[in-house]
């Protein structure tokens, strides 16, 4: 069952929107060479500290940590560690969430450690995020869930990958429904699969979180020991980015961007919708 919400209750994801991105902006501001994963972790808590907000992955299934902090050729899912240390060239994608009221954000992004990173790492996040604003600007009244598959993959698969060869869109793992959870239905292939029909159709107050996973190589991936961290089969790094987005009546809201996602869906000759905060 999709979880329809009203004006009222989409204007409290948007309160857990902001929050997630006061952590986007704090922990791209702490990820230097030198810091650990672990460091970010610490910098994650105080901002929902200081927001009185609660985090909806510290104990989610287990997840020990308040945030993933996936470096290099790990896709998602990795544990914040002293043990990991940023260090010049490295690429880290940061996911994180936000409960306020009882209402959830999540969202992920990538950037770059230090700076020296080769032409196709900077290919690769600019790619995996212009997909994820595709996705989004196809969040249209009448549009079905698969249009939005389609156009992240169709986005991917017209670009030029350096050095030939295709992008590797990650077939395990992608978005979904949320709400009053995180996770919550429907599941969104990053990419179109006949075999699950076209979807629900996209109607106000219908919420996703919009993630395409991408990578220099292998669609394929693998969990390590602790049962959390995945990554490339064939180590190729990759690059998450994701946004929760809510359709209204007046159009698609970008829940945890700043702006509400106005300035990237006017590329796109999109409206966002009126933030109801502003």
């Amino acid at each position: 069952m999709v979880q329809i919400k009203t004006p009222e209750q989409i204007a409290k994801m948007r309160a857990a929107g902001l929050v997630v991105a006061a952590i986007h902006a704090a922990t791209r501001e702490a990820a230097v060479p030198g810091a650990t994963t672990r460091d970010l972790d610490e910098v994650a808590r105080k901002v929902l500290a200081e927001h009185g907000a609660k985090s909806n992955f510290l104990g989610y299934g287990g997840f020990p940590a308040t945030i993933c902090t996936s470096v290099n050729d790990v896709v998602v899912h990795g544990i914040p560690s002293d043990d990991v240390v940023l260090k010049d060239g490295d690429i880290i994608s940061v996911d994180c969430g936000a409960i306020v009221d009882g209402w959830h954000g999540d969202a992920a992004y990538t950037a770059f450690v230090g700076s020296g990173h080769a032409p196709e790492l900077i290919e690769l996040s600019r790619v995996t995020e212009e997909s994820m604003w595709a996705g989004i600007a196809a969040m249209k009244q009448g549009n079905r869930l698969v249009d939005v598959s389609r156009a992240i993959e169709t986005y991917i698969r017209r670009q030029p990958k350096p050095g030939g060869g295709r992008y590797g869109i990650i077939e395990d793992y992608g978005g979904h429904g949320i709400g009053t959870e995180m996770h919550m239905d429907p599941h969104l292939l990053n990419y179109v699969d006949r075999r699950r029909g076209k979807g629900p159709k996209l109607v106000p107050g219908f919420c996703l979180a919009i993630e395409p996973m991408v990578s220099l190589g292998t669609p394929r991936t693998e969990v390590l020991s602790d049962d959390w961290t995945v990554i490339t089969t064939d180590g190729t790094w990759s690059s998450h980015w994701e946004h929760s987005v809510a359709l209204t009546e007046q159009g698609p809201l970008v829940l945890t961007a700043l702006d509400g996602g106005r300035a990237k869906l006017a590329e796109h000759g999109v409206t966002a919708a009126p933030d109801p905060l502003a």
